[in-house]
């Protein structure tokens, strides 16, 4: 059996213990994973469920609203009839007043005529009889009879005029009273449409009351398990910064394995970046509107859009440390860059390269999608310094 050299025995054992490092750190970065994506499965669900119960209370709000404003019109109605109530009472009164008064003329008018036709016609009345019997002559005695019998028709056409008076009078009267009645019937049914509006508000109130509360206790559960979450995702963050650290010991053991053997391997360059596809920033990194509805959210990297299945190449050189499902991401690639740097690419389609695969700069390693939070075909992009996100913009030419 041959012997290795004692140089090239270190180097291998080094090797040999850096991998099994490597595979325990790797074990637990696939837990971290499959622990971070399960918590990010509920946020999503509870997310959905916030968005639903907020919806609800604004269309809710939105009913409870035109309710109000229904209210508010019958309200006004219900014045304006109330007005013409008050108005309409007060014409039946002064009515009433001309009323009693014309028949109380006609009764005294219509007595009055009559005593003087009794007298005439049937006994003859004393100051008639002695205007007549005082005429000195014939001629005059007839000038005296006509004049009394014209004093009578215009006594009989006062009567009639007033009783004319008395009949509009009773007209008008009946005629506002059945405006009265009218008008009171039309009171009586806005009345129980202003109790129906009152009771449906008070229904409504209590569901956008019950629904608020709902949306509160949503968005608890949706601040928890984005607590959660971020804690799963620091975690996570400090074991890519391991799995960075190990992949980068090993790489110092290989060039130290390799200068034992006497094979020089040339050091690193400075990383420069490409775009890993072609398309519009439609949301750039930092602070932005949720897409999905609650809170704002801090974007950590470029949102470019691009058509479905446009391939994706890698923006620099490296080794996969992840590619496969991964929560909010969907499918999901991460590479390691070397000197703290590793390159993110989520939301895609298909996979074109495994965890553990070295890939070059511009090397396709998937296709444009919109698996996970996604609103439409684009490629997340992310670029990390020690497991942080930083902005990719100024670091592409």
């Amino acid at each position: 059996m041959k012997r290795l050299p004692s140089c090239a025995l270190a180097a291998a054992m080094l090797l040999s213990f850096l991998g099994a490092g490597h595979s325990q750190i790797q074990t637990r970065i696939q837990q971290e994973r499959m622990k971070a994506g399960g918590l990010a499965k509920k946020l999503q669900a509870k997310r959905a469920h916030l968005n639903a119960v907020a919806a609800r209370v604004q269309s809710l709000k939105s009913q409870l609203a035109q309710t109000n404003a229904e209210m508010s019109t019958v309200r006004s109605q219900l014045g304006t009839l109330s007005a013409q109530a008050r108005s309409l009472q007060a014409r039946i009164s002064w009515n009433s007043i001309q009323l009693a008064a014309a028949q109380k003329s006609l009764a005294f008018q219509d007595g009055l005529l009559r005593k003087r036709l009794v007298g005439i016609y049937e006994y003859g009345e004393p100051d008639y009889l002695s205007v007549l019997l005082s005429a000195s002559s014939f001629s005059d005695f007839v000038e005296r009879w006509q004049d009394l019998q014209l004093l009578i028709k215009a006594n009989e056409k006062a009567v009639i005029a007033r009783r004319n008076a008395e009949r509009k009078v009773a007209t008008v009267q009946r005629d506002l009273q059945r405006m009265q009645i009218a008008l009171q019937e039309q009171q009586q049914a806005q009345q129980r449409a202003q109790n129906r509006l009152a009771a449906l508000a008070a229904e409504r109130s209590n569901l956008v009351a019950v629904a608020d509360q709902q949306r509160r206790s949503a968005a608890v559960q949706v601040a928890t398990y984005e607590e959660l979450t971020a804690a799963e995702e620091a975690r996570l963050e400090s074991l890519i910064r391991r799995r960075q650290a190990e992949i980068a010991a090993e790489e110092a053991a290989r060039r130290r394995a390799a200068g034992i053997a006497g094979n020089a391997v040339a050091p690193h360059g400075p990383i420069h970046f490409t775009w890993p596809v072609t398309g519009i920033i439609t949301s750039p990194f930092g602070w932005r509107k949720n897409p999905f509805g609650s809170a704002p959210e801090f974007h950590t990297g470029l949102d470019i859009a691009a058509p479905m299945g446009t391939t994706i190449t890698a923006a620099a050189s490296g080794t996969v440390m992840m590619a496969q499902w991964y929560g909010g991401y969907g499918k999901f690639i991460l590479i390691d860059n070397g000197d703290g740097y590793s390159t993110a690419y989520g939301h895609l389609s298909a996979f074109y390269v495994t965890a553990g695969q070295h890939v070059k700069q511009g090397q396709a390693i998937g296709a444009v999608g919109t698996t996970g939070y996604s609103t439409g075909p684009h490629l997340h992009f992310e670029i990390r310094i020690n497991g942080k996100p930083v902005d990719p913009a100024p670091r592409l030419p």
